[in-house]
C-alpha cells in the first residue's frame, strides 16, 4: 500500500450552551475558562485548575460550519481519494453529540444549523461532481446501530444481529449489511433520514430523546479509472456514540437502566483500547482488547490502523456536570496520542497481486506459529487455532512476518488469556442462571404454599358457616 506520513488523531472539544435546567438549578456557573481557540482551563474541585489543549476548541458561539471545516472536510477529501477515514462524536448524554452530527434534522434544516452528516454528504458529492479526468465515481450507503451489543441494520430491521467478520483480503466486514447506491446528495439524505427514524431512543431526566445505541454511518466511495480499468475504494465512517450516563442523574430504570449499563460498558471498552494503544510501555504485539465490545471490534481498523481519524469531544460547560466533562476531556487528551499510518487503498488488481505474494510468505510464518501454538497449548485442533488467530487479528496484514516469529510467546499468551476470560464469563453466566433458577423455585414453592393455605382457609370458612 502507498503509505503517507504517520498521522495523529485530530481531536477537538465542543462546549454547548448552558441548558435551561442547568441555569435554573445551578445558575450561570461554568467549569471552563476560555483562553483561545486551542486552549482553555478547567476548574476541578479536587485538582484545581487544569489546562487542556486540543487541535480546536469550539465554544457555545462556534458555528456548525466551522466544526465541519476543521474536523470533517480533510477526511472527506481523503475518502474521495481512496484513503479511509472515521469521525466520532463522544461525550456524556445530552452533551450535543447528535446535534453536532445531524443538526436539528438532516432534512429541511436551516443552513447555518446543519450538522456534520448533511455537510459531509454535500461536500462529498460536490467533490465528485467537480472532479476532472476519466474517473467514474459511485457511492453506497450503509447504516447500523449497536444496541444492547447487537449490530442492527437500520435500512432493514429484519437484520437485527449482523455478524462482524474478518477476511484476510478485506479486513473487517459487516456480513449481509444493506448497501444502497446513491446518485446525489438529496437522495442520500432522504435515505439516511429513514434510517435515523429507526434508531433506538428513550427519554431520561437529562435528555428527552437520548440515543440508546451507537450509530454508524458508512459511505463507500468507489472510483474506476477508465484508462486501465483500475478500481479504488475509500470508506468514510461517521460514528454518533451513545452518551455515557450516571444513573443517578438520568433516573434510568428498567429497560433504560439495562441500556445504560450496556452503553457504559462499551464506552469503557473503547477507553481500554485507547489506553492500550497509547501506553508508552506497550510493545508492537501487546494485546489490544478490540473484541471486548462490538463497538471496538467495528472500530478496530480505525483505532491505530491505516485510517484517518477525527474525534469531537462534546461537553456541558456547567459545573453540575464537571466530573463527566472532565472524564470526556481526559479521554480526548489520551486519544491525541494515537498514531495511525493512513494509506491509499490499492486498486483491485494491485491488491490481488499483493495478497498472493503476502499469502505465500505469511502463510509459511503462520504455519510455524501454529506448530508452536500446538505444542504450547497441547492440542491438535489446528483449525480452531487458526480461527483464534483470525479473531485476535493476528492473521492479517497488521504484523510483519518478523513480528509473528519474534513475538509468538506474547501472541500465545494473549490467545490463552482471551479464552480464559471467555471461560470465566461462561462460568459466571452459568452461576447467575443457577441463582435465578433457585429464586424461581423459591417463589414457586411460596406460591404453592399460599395457594394451599387459601384452599384450607376456604374449607374452614365453609365449615364455620355450616
Amino acid at each position: 500500500m502507498s503509505e503517507l506520513n504517520m498521522s495523529k488523531v485530530t481531536v477537538c472539544a465542543r462546549f454547548r450552551p448552558l441548558s435551561s435546567s442547568e441555569i435554573k438549578d445551578h445558575g450561570n456557573f461554568v467549569s471552563i475558562h476560555r483562553i483561545d481557540d486551542e486552549n482553555f482551563n478547567f476548574k476541578d474541585e479536587k485538582d484545581g485548575d487544569l489546562s487542556f489543549t486540543f487541535d480546536k476548541v469550539f465554544y457555545e458561539d462556534s458555528a456548525q460550519a466551522s466544526v465541519y471545516e476543521v474536523l470533517a472536510l480533510p477526511i472527506v477529501q481523503d475518502a474521495v481519494n481512496a484513503i479511509n477515514g472515521t469521525i466520532l462524536t463522544y461525550g456524556q448524554t445530552g452533551a450535543g453529540k447528535t446535534y453536532s452530527m445531524e443538526g436539528p434534522g438532516i432534512n429541511n434544516c436551516n443552513a447555518e444549523r446543519k450538522g456534520l452528516i448533511p455537510r459531509v454528504i454535500e461536500g462529498l458529492f460536490n467533490m465528485i461532481n467537480s472532479s476532472h479526468g476519466a474517473t467514474a465515481y459511485s457511492v453506497k450507503l450503509s447504516m447500523v446501530e449497536i444496541y444492547m451489543e447487537r449490530v442492527r441494520d437500520l435500512f432493514d430491521l429484519s437484520k437485527d444481529n449482523i455478524q462482524i467478520m474478518e477476511r484476510k483480503s478485506q479486513g473487517l466486514l459487516l456480513c449481509g449489511v444493506t448497501e444502497i447506491p446513491v446518485l446525489e446528495a438529496a437522495e442520500a439524505m432522504h435515505i439516511l433520514s429513514n434510517g435515523i427514524a429507526n434508531r433506538a431512543v428513550g427519554e431520561t431526566q437529562m435528555n428527552v430523546a437520548s440515543s440508546r445505541s451507537h450509530c454508524v454511518y458508512i459511505f463507500t466511495i468507489q472510483q474506476e479509472l477508465a484508462d486501465d480499468k483500475r478500481v479504488k475504494t475509500g470508506k468514510l465512517i461517521l460514528v454518533d456514540l451513545a452518551g455515557s450516563e450516571k444513573v443517578g442523574k438520568t433516573g434510568a430504570e428498567g429497560k433504560l437502566l439495562e441500556e445504560a449499563k450496556t452503553i457504559n460498558k462499551s464506552l469503557s471498552a473503547l477507553g481500554n483500547v485507547v489506553n492500550s494503544l497509547t501506553s508508552s510501555s506497550v510493545s508492537k504485539l501487546t494485546h489490544v482488547p478490540y473484541r471486548d465490545s462490538k463497538l471496538t471490534r467495528i472500530l478496530q481498523d480505525t483505532l491505530g490502523g491505516s485510517c484517518r481519524m477525527a474525534l469531537l469531544c462534546c461537553c456541558s460547560p456547567s459545573s453540575s456536570n464537571a466530573s463527566e466533562t472532565l472524564s470526556t476531556l481526559r479521554f480526548g487528551a489520551r486519544a491525541q496520542h494515537i498514531k495511525a499510518a493512513p494509506c491509499v487503498v490499492p486498486s483491485e488488481d494491485k491488491c490481488r497481486k499483493m495478497q498472493e505474494s503476502a499469502f505465500q510468505n505469511k502463510d509459511v510464518a503462520c504455519e510455524r506459529l501454529l506448530d508452536k501454538l500446538k505444542d504450547r497449548m497441547g492440542t491438535e485442533e489446528v483449525e480452531l487455532l487458526k480461527e483464534l488467530l483470525i479473531l485476535e487479528g493476528i492473521m492479517n496484514y497488521s504484523y510483519s512476518i518478523e513480528d509473528l516469529e519474534l513475538d509468538y510467546d506474547n501472541v500465545t499468551s494473549n490467545i490463552i488469556s482471551s479464552q480464559q476470560k471467555a471461560l470465566e464469563d461462561l462460568v459466571s453466566t452459568v452461576d447467575e442462571l443457577k441463582m435465578q433458577n433457585k429464586v424461581l423455585k423459591a417463589k414457586l414453592a411460596t406460591a404453592e404454599t399460599t395457594n394451599l393455605w387459601n384452599q384450607f382457609s376456604g374449607v374452614f370458612s365453609f365449615l364455620r358457616l355450616r
